[in-house]
């Protein structure tokens, strides 16, 4: 890690959803909230929580010294609207294989 850059990977509480268009992506109860000096706190979703198959896969793919390299999908309106990192660095090993997207909405019982 780079001298005062942190991460962190802890298990969240919120119950959180991931729409676009009206169209329901992702909804998750156990949803792993990685938090990383610099950035707003991101969602990683689990697989099985999210609508993969409405979405496709990109020849996107980015590079990030502290996580590794993440590869993206999108919808035919929305490229690379969501990641995931097949084969994260040790340190954020937690985030393997689950999906993160640029915005989500955090839901609250009524």
């Amino acid at each position: 890690m780079t001298k005062g850059h942190r991460i962190t990977v802890e298990q969240g509480t919120e119950h959180v959803r991931a729409v676009h268009n009206g169209q329901v992506l992702a909804d998750s109860t156990r949803p792993l909230v990685l938090r990383e000096t610099g950035l707003p706190p991101r969602y990683y979703l689990p697989p099985e929580d999210v609508h993969v198959d409405l979405l496709t896969p990109s020849d996107t793919s980015t590079h990030c010294p502290f996580k590794g390299d993440a590869s993206y999908w999108s919808l035919p309106d929305a490229p690379d609207l969501v990641w995931a990192y097949q084969d994260p660095k040790p340190e954020v090993a937690e985030i393997k294989d689950h999906f993160c997207f640029y915005e989500v909405e955090t839901v609250t019982a009524e």
